[in-house]
C-alpha cells in the first residue's frame, strides 16, 4: 500500500478528529480523498505538523492526530523528545514511513535504509509507540483513539504518490475555518 491507499481507509476515523497533516502531496491527497474543516493542510513547513499537533493538543481536550511523513519527522527530530516530555493523552502522531521524500521526488530517507523511527520515538521517550504495516493502520488508530493514550505510530509502507489537485485553498482560508472547526 501507498500513502494514498492508507488516507483512503483511515479517512472515516480521521472525519470526527481534528487532523493536522504534513506538507505537500500528503496534504493533496488527503484533501482530494476526504476535505474536512478538521484538517489542518500544511503547505510549507516541513518537519511541523507533529509540533503544531502537539501544541494543538496540549491547548484543547480534542482528539488531535499528526499525519506526518518519515522525511518530515527526520528533519525536526527535536519534535520527538519535546512530544514525551510534554504528554497529552489526546494526542497522536501517526507517522506514515514510506522511506522516501514523496513530495520532492521520492528521494530515500534514512529511515528506509537503517534508522528506525519508532526506536528513536522510544529512545526519547515516548512510552506508547506501535510500528505496524500499512494494512493495519486503521485498526492500529482506532485503538490509539480508543485507549486515551498518546500513541506515536509508525505506519510502514510502499514508496508513491497519487496524482491529486493542488489544494486550491488559501493558507488564510485553511486556517480560519479550522479554527472556526476547533472552537465549534
Amino acid at each position: 500500500m501507498i500513502r494514498s491507499e492508507i488516507l483512503k481507509e483511515i479517512a472515516p476515523i480521521l472525519r470526527d478528529q481534528l487532523v493536522v497533516c504534513n506538507i505537500g502531496i500528503p496534504s493533496q491527497e488527503l484533501h482530494a480523498i476526504d476535505d474536512q474543516p478538521t484538517n489542518f493542510y500544511m503547505l510549507g513547513t516541513m518537519g511541523l505538523a507533529s509540533s503544531i499537533g502537539l501544541g494543538l493538543a496540549l491547548s484543547q481536550p480534542k482528539p488531535v492526530i499528526s499525519i506526518d511523513g518519515d522525511g518530515s519527522v527526520l528533519t525536526n527530530l527535536g519534535t520527538l523528545p519535546t512530544i514525551a516530555n510534554n504528554p497529552a493523552n489526546n494526542f497522536i502522531l501517526l507517522i506514515v514511513d514510506n522511506g522516501s521524500y514523496g513530495s520532492t521526488g521520492d528521494q530515500p530517507t534514512y529511515a528506509g535504509r537503517k534508522t528506525s523511527l519508532s526506536k528513536v520515538a522510544e529512545a526519547c521517550g515516548c512510552e506508547r509507540v506501535i510500528e505496524c504495516s500499512a494494512e493495519n493502520t486503521g485498526t492500529v488508530l482506532q485503538e490509539a483513539l480508543d485507549s486515551g493514550q498518546m500513541t506515536i505510530i509508525v505506519c510502514k509502507c510502499e514508496s508513491g504518490n497519487a496524482k491529486m489537485p493542488v489544494i486550491t485553498m488559501d493558507p488564510v482560508t485553511i486556517r480560519d475555518r479550522f479554527m472556526s472547526a476547533i472552537e465549534a
